[in-house]
């Protein structure tokens, strides 16, 4: 091959990545995942990252232990880092297909 082709080939190549990857990017931007906990006290939300992002305490919450709320807070923490790690994977995928490294 003409090494000005593959060089051009190169660049294409490069610049689809380049695409992609700000596609991506966009993307994980909007992910973020809510989850609540089972009697609806507690609801969490997170962002692609795992990252707190807003607590929301009913009235019924008020009626718990303190220490029950922190644990409650937690794991319903904890299922909406879950969900947002599987919307997470599922835009990935969108861009590098499925494979082992995104599951």
């Amino acid at each position: 091959m003409d090494p000005a082709q593959w060089l051009a080939d190169y660049r294409e190549r490069l610049e689809r990545v380049a695409v992609s990857t700000r596609s991506a990017r966009e993307g994980l931007a909007d992910v973020n995942a809510s989850a609540s906990s089972p009697r609806g006290e507690v609801t969490v939300t997170v962002n692609a990252g795992g990252v707190l992002g807003d607590v929301v305490l009913t009235p019924a919450a008020r009626r718990l232990d303190v220490d029950a709320l922190a644990v409650l807070i937690v794991s319903t923490a904890r299922e909406a880092q879950r969900l947002a790690g599987a919307r997470t994977a599922e835009v990935l995928a969108e861009y590098l297909g499925e494979s082992e490294a995104v599951r």
